[in-house]
């Protein structure tokens, strides 16, 4: 999470793995994500045990929602306003998470320069998106607060599209920034992604996706 906010960071780590991912420590180097050859970036962050056993003791009804398309600076009253119509409890570990959402979309929308961001903050319970895929977006930011994270792998050269064989799970707490098929033209990683399957496990996931936008009126 943000600086000073539900974790602490690890070691410095800087090797691209041979999924095109690369693993960071610090939001400065979210900007990796420009980096020829990258297709996903891991800002990897260890949870405060706190905040975590705070957050996965809330009951589903109580963790907030919330799906709109608003400028960077608004993120914070949005967020704070889902967790009030979700009755989340106040106090500090509401408040870190609320801090936490509002720093990511401002480091986000810097690396993107995006002016507006769809936000999703979204309450999963089954196969959300079970199939492998890339999304159609210059780049997406998603962040699993609650649950397991999101999952990931490398696409067959030769079989673009077949899902991976070998899956990597993003640890919880951990954002996780991709590319889409909408990035400026350079060579494709073959980087694809799915929610992870947890239906029928009764598993609840909080998840965070933020995407950037040039114009709110044509995604009316």
């Amino acid at each position: 999470m943000a600086e000073g906010g539900c974790v602490t960071s690890m070691r410095p780590i800087h090797a691209a793995t041979n999924t095109g991912v690369l693993t960071v420590t610090g939001p400065s180097e979210i900007a990796l994500i420009r980096a020829p050859g990258i297709g996903g970036l891991i800002w990897r962050r260890s949870p405060l045990a706190s905040f975590q056993t705070w957050i996965e003791g809330l009951p589903p009804s109580h963790l907030p929602r919330a799906r709109v398309i608003l400028r960077p600076e608004a993120v914070r009253a949005v967020v704070t306003e889902a967790c009030n119509s979700a009755a989340t409890p106040e106090g500090p570990e509401r408040e870190r998470l609320i801090d936490d959402i509002a720093a990511l979309a401002d480091i986000f929308a810097g690396v993107t320069g995006a002016r507006w961001l769809r936000l999703r903050l979204d309450v999963v319970t089954g196969d959300a998106c079970r199939r492998f895929h890339v999304d159609w977006v210059t780049a997406r930011l998603v962040c699993t607060y609650r649950g397991t994270g999101t999952q990931y792998g490398y696409s067959d050269a030769g079989h673009p599209g077949r899902a991976p064989q070998i899956i990597h799970t993003v640890p919880t707490g951990s954002p996780f920034v991709m590319r889409g098929t909408l990035w400026p033209a350079q060579r494709d990683p073959g980087l694809l992604h799915r929610s992870p399957p947890i239906e029928g496990t009764g598993e609840t996931r909080l998840m965070l996706a933020l995407d950037p936008i040039d114009d709110p009126e044509e995604e009316a």
